[in-house]
């Protein structure tokens, strides 16, 4: 057994996508832009979804969606949506996908508002991250206060697919939120 595979994780990280996830990425604090329209726009396709299926299609949506550049998805036309709708690499549910562009139009307009997305967002947990340690998974709430105040906000913007359960799980993918399990390895990392 390797030293990556000996390691002890939050209960979710079971396949070799989702350990790679989470030992690199889930729960790390992130303030760019770009990767933060990326989350935005993943979270609402999994919306009904497992976190793997969009991990598998990750790159794909990469591609579909100008490299998640929000100026770029804001210009998409019918005819792009069309042309979406036949990309066996992302998921093909016409509203999650015309909700991406929106969400793209409501991410600028946040950004001319408040300079940033990141500005914006990371005021919902005061500017840096909350650090939970729960015991177990089931010990993770999927929705909180924060979470509840995120959710209303964008959707007062124009968001959509933002409920307050995918807006919590957006906290915790971009390190607003941190639930590292006490025995997870990340957790004191």
């Amino acid at each position: 057994m390797t030293t990556l595979e000996a390691r002890t994780r939050c209960g979710w990280a079971t396949t070799p996508l989702g350990i790679a996830y989470h030992d690199q990425e889930w729960g790390r604090p992130v303030h760019d832009d770009r990767v933060l329209f990326e989350f935005i726009l993943l979270e609402g396709a999994q919306a009904g979804l497992s976190w793997e299926t969009i991990l598998r299609k990750r790159d794909a949506y990469r591609e579909a969606f100008a490299q998640f550049d929000p100026a770029s998805v804001a210009r998409f036309t019918p005819a792009r949506v069309e042309r979406l709708m036949t990309n066996e690499g992302i998921v093909r549910n016409r509203l999650k996908i015309e909700s991406a562009i929106d969400n793209a139009r409501a991410f600028l307009a946040v950004q001319k508002e408040c300079g940033s997305f990141d500005a914006y967002v990371w005021r919902f947990v005061g500017g840096a991250p909350r650090v939970n340690r729960p015991k177990t998974l089931r010990d993770i709430q999927p929705t909180t206060a924060e979470s509840d105040a995120l959710s209303r906000d964008l959707k007062k913007r124009g968001f959509r697919f933002v409920g307050s359960t995918i807006c919590y799980a957006f906290m915790q993918a971009v390190g607003m939120v941190d639930d590292h399990t006490r025995d997870c390895f990340r957790a004191y990392s």
